[in-house]
């Protein structure tokens, strides 16, 4: 065999090796393209963690979209899983996708229909949770929108039928939709070291160095009777321009109520902890 064939085989030889590597490499770059498109479609619902969360075929982990249900421990907790699990457990489900593929936890955001019934419009029309739009332009805004409208005039579900009346300092009545033991902000001082629901009015919002974020009641900053607080790296669990959202507004915050410096307080990180009352027409 002459040199120039020898050197033919090799460079053949390497050339296979080469196109081999590459689309080696391609398959992988594109192994999480493959593995995000799997959780679209029609998948089986194996477990309901919450109002707002399950598990499909898989082990994949879904966060409804445009909805908020409570965490373990709050009102409405138990009542919005059941519901989920009576509408979608063991059953087959048509994921449907929209902007955002998934949240910080790795969860996968998708709106859910089951016999032709947007499942995520469901639970807010039937007041077992609460719309959480993080874009005006998201699939079925309006549904949403109108949804929790339609629940919360009407005192619908375990969100809405509990409305609590109370007075802010400026003498104007405002709704929220608190359980009866909830406690006024200035008479929080009552509860160190318990768990409770607080409602009240955010009169002052103030913003620290190290960027956290304390809602004062009651007063100005320094002047508060009670402070909710929101520390940094918990920001991103919140709309970007929250504060704004918040201020001037009556709201219900849920925590553990603590001491600093002589003024009670409750941190919160979940977005959940904390619900916007809105004023009585």
């Amino acid at each position: 065999m002459s040199k120039f064939h020898s050197a033919l085989i090799l460079l053949i030889i390497l050339s296979i090796i080469v196109i081999f590597y590459v689309l080696s490499f391609f398959n992988e770059s594109n192994s999480e393209h493959i593995f995000i498109d799997n959780v679209h479609g029609q998948k089986f619902v194996t477990k309901v963690i919450d109002g707002d969360t399950i598990i499909v075929e898989g082990g994949y982990s879904v966060r409804l979209l445009g909805i908020d249900a409570d965490e373990r421990g709050y009102v409405c907790y138990k009542q919005a899983k059941y519901r989920l699990e009576q509408l979608v457990l063991n059953k087959y489900v048509y994921l449907e996708s929209d902007k955002e593929n998934r949240d910080i936890y790795d969860r996968y955001l998708r709106f859910l229909i089951f016999d032709n019934e947007n499942i995520n419009v469901k639970l807010i029309k039937e007041g077992f949770v609460v719309a959480r739009l993080s874009d005006e332009n998201m699939k079925y805004a309006a549904d949403i929108t109108e949804a929790e409208k339609y629940a919360r005039e009407n005192k619908i579900g375990c969100k809405w039928k509990n409305i609590y009346y109370s007075q802010d300092i400026e003498g104007k009545y405002t709704w929220n939709n608190m359980i009866d033991n909830a406690v006024n902000a200035c008479d929080a001082r009552k509860h160190i070291g318990k768990e409770m629901i607080i409602q009240g009015k955010i009169m002052h919002i103030h913003k620290s160095k190290n960027n956290n974020v304390f809602f004062n009641f009651g007063g100005s900053n320094k002047n508060q009777c009670f402070t909710v607080v929101v520390f940094h790296y918990d920001l991103i669990n919140f709309p970007v321009n929250f504060q704004n959202d918040y201020k001037g507004k009556v709201v219900r915050v849920s925590g553990t109520i603590k001491e600093y410096n002589g003024i009670p307080e409750i941190v919160i990180s979940p977005e959940s902890q904390i619900e916007i009352g809105n004023p009585i027409l």
